[in-house]
């Protein structure tokens, strides 16, 4: 067995690898960025070297850094986890050419994988049935734009070197493929370093459904059954769930015999998955599941099939790495149960899911189930990485309990003053569609609104929560006898809640009542999954009416494209430039008809939270 590791990663992931190892006395060996000085990982990890700055080219994507790292540290074996460079084929390399043991597939197994296009062909070889599409070299736009129109829309726009929904645009209408192509390039040469894209046939009511692999060096390979994924937004996975509903055991055998001749035909070492895309509007079909791609890592939905099967993934990986087989053969793995997994995002569901950055002074994870988490109550949300703070993860023996155990643990959750999806979550495991397992990738987009609403209660229930924390304040005798008057009943106190949207005003006072001086604070979770805060009266910000016509940038972020100049006239809704921040691209569009009065930002340019970004000045006729 590997002596020590380094986990060339940060986060959950990070302290996922270091349980493991410490179970198994491996030593392990964390790797941080400036941003990450005090993070969880690096405080658990038996040592922590720095590696740079924040942003992840200069650290966590600086391969050499990593390998200097190494060196100093006496690792023996380096673990990649998953993203930043867990499939990097030219790292892979590097590591095992410098005498360290790679926990991951071999590099040729990465680059024949790698890209989306070649894999395809790879498959088809192997007899593996896959998805229309254009996967040509010839890359101009007019070409991807006849190709689209060849294939017929709704097409997708793909990476080929991408994953995670990076560099990933579903294009509707031919009108709408050049500004998707531009888009979707930009997002791939910033997140991979390749702009090459393909084109492949949009299925209308598709389900994404894959099968964990996992391969020794001795030839061996055997498949841990399958997980859906199909509840994604913007084809970014939300929560998945193994087995398949309505998946029966013939359509099982046939699609997993055709991952494990995939992960052959390429020699397969260690864990992988085998991505597939269904037809989702009749039954699940063998005959009607196309394969996708393949993720030469770890993923991040992999504890529901630890759930299922029973089997340690991560303690896999680092046998197969140290040279040992497969610990089971194929009839020796078995599937329990149903699992159900939840990211907890930091992220504003009801603001279009803005990432929400900064210290995260009150956090409570559920105590029930299985919570695989990297940050701690007092750890700060960076701008620079991917918003995950947790993954919620049950295990029952049926579909519906794993489903209202999952979805009670999301409604436990109280983070402030950072926000999350959670009460998203909470809603959507307990949506009709889903319970019912009528699932495909659209339904997130169809029913999500419903799901991310901010829940306001009534009257009753404020009262109710401020009358709980007024009566729990215990600050000594003092605070009791504020506002007590003699012959005169007690001056009313008033609180304000603040769900970071709206404040609502309680009026609390009579006899025996406290009071809560101007500084308290207090947080509670109501049970329709709001987090409240209770804090004195916050007036509106000086000036706020001099904004009128800015648009401000809704988080730190690097603007990676301007599509306008000062003075241009445009219309509403039109997209004005794209700011990138937590590894996503968001455009930026205008909320008026007007003109472009200032523009103080430039594409490269970083900008913090609440910069101008540019200003507009209405056009009073429209």
């Amino acid at each position: 067995m590997i002596r020590s590791v380094l986990i060339a990663n940060r986060g959950e992931i990070a302290c996922r690898v270091i349980r493991t190892a410490r179970r198994l006395g491996v030593r392990t060996i964390a790797v941080y960025s400036e941003a990450d000085a005090k993070a969880l990982h690096v405080r658990m990890a038996d040592t922590a070297v720095a590696i740079g700055p924040a942003r992840p080219g200069e650290s966590y994507l600086a391969g050499s850094r990593i390998l200097a790292a190494a060196r100093e540290s006496g690792a023996e074996a380096i673990h990649p986890g998953y993203g930043f460079l867990s499939e990097n084929a030219a790292f892979a390399q590097s590591v095992i050419e410098a005498g360290l043991v790679w926990v991951g597939p071999d590099p040729a197994s990465i680059t024949a994988m790698g890209l989306k296009d070649a894999a395809k062909r790879l498959m088809i070889a192997a007899g593996v049935p896959v998805t229309p599409g254009y996967m040509g070299e010839d890359q101009t736009p007019a070409l991807l734009a006849e190709e689209a129109a060849k294939i017929g829309y709704p097409v997708l726009i793909k990476a080929v070197a991408g994953g995670g929904g990076k560099g990933m645009r579903l294009v509707s209408a031919a009108a709408e493929f050049a500004e998707a192509l531009a888009s979707c390039q930009r997002e791939a040469r910033n997140a991979f370093g390749n702009a090459h894209v393909l084109i492949e046939k949009y299925i209308a009511s598709p389900r994404h459904i894959e099968v964990q692999v996992f391969g020794d060096a001795l030839g061996s390979v055997v498949h841990l059954f399958e997980r859906d994924c199909s509840l994604q937004r913007r084809h970014q996975k939300v929560i998945e769930e193994a087995p398949a509903p309505g998946m029966d055991a013939t359509t099982r055998g046939r699609l997993c015999a055709a991952a494990v001749r995939a992960a052959a035909a390429v020699n397969y070492r260690g864990a992988g998955t085998i991505e597939f895309i269904a037809d989702g509007s009749g039954p699940l079909d063998a005959d009607r599941i196309w394969f996708m791609e393949m993720n030469t890592r770890l993923q991040v939905e992999h504890p529901v099939t630890e759930a299922i099967t029973g089997i340690d993934l991560v303690e896999w990986q680092l046998r197969v790495a140290s040279g040992e087989p497969l610990p089971l053969t194929q009839e020796q793995i078995t599937s329990t149960g149903h699992a159900v997994e939840a990211r907890l995002y930091a992220e504003d569901p009801a603001a279009g899911f803005l990432p929400s950055i900064g210290r995260l002074d009150h956090l409570r994870l559920p105590q029930t189930g299985r919570v695989d988490s990297g940050v701690e109550q007092g750890d700060a949300v960076s701008p620079y990485y991917d918003p995950m703070l947790a993954k919620l993860i049950n295990h029952a023996e049926t579909r519906d309990q794993a489903f209202a155990g999952l979805s009670a643990m999301a409604g436990a959750v109280e983070c402030w003053p950072v926000r999350t999806n959670a009460s998203f979550l909470a809603h959507a495991l307990a949506d009709d569609a889903v319970v019912a397992g009528h699932l495909d990738t659209g339904l997130v987009g169809r029913r999500g609104d419903d799901w991310a609403a901010r829940p306001v209660p009534g009257h009753p229930l404020l009262q109710n929560i401020a009358q709980q924390f007024y009566g729990a304040a215990d600050a000594g005798p003092a605070p009791h006898l504020a506002g007590w008057r003699l012959n005169a009943p007690p001056v009313p106190v008033e609180l304000r809640l603040d769900d970071g949207e709206t404040v609502h005003a309680v009026m609390l006072g009579g006899a025996g009542s406290g009071s809560i001086t101007p500084t308290s604070r207090g947080i509670l979770a109501s049970e329709s999954g709001a987090t409240w805060l209770i804090t004195p009266w916050r007036p509106a910000a000086a000036g706020a009416e001099d904004g009128a016509g800015a648009i401000i940038a809704p988080m730190p972020g690097l603007v990676t494209s301007v599509m306008v100049a000062i003075g241009d006239h445009v219309a509403k809704g039109q997209t004005l430039l794209t700011l990138e921040a937590m590894k996503m691209e968001q455009a930026i569009k205008s909320p008026v008809v007007g003109t472009v009065a200032e523009l103080p930002v430039r594409a490269g340019q970083q900008v913090g939270a609440e910069a101008v970004l540019v200003r507009i000045e209405k056009d009073d006729a429209a």
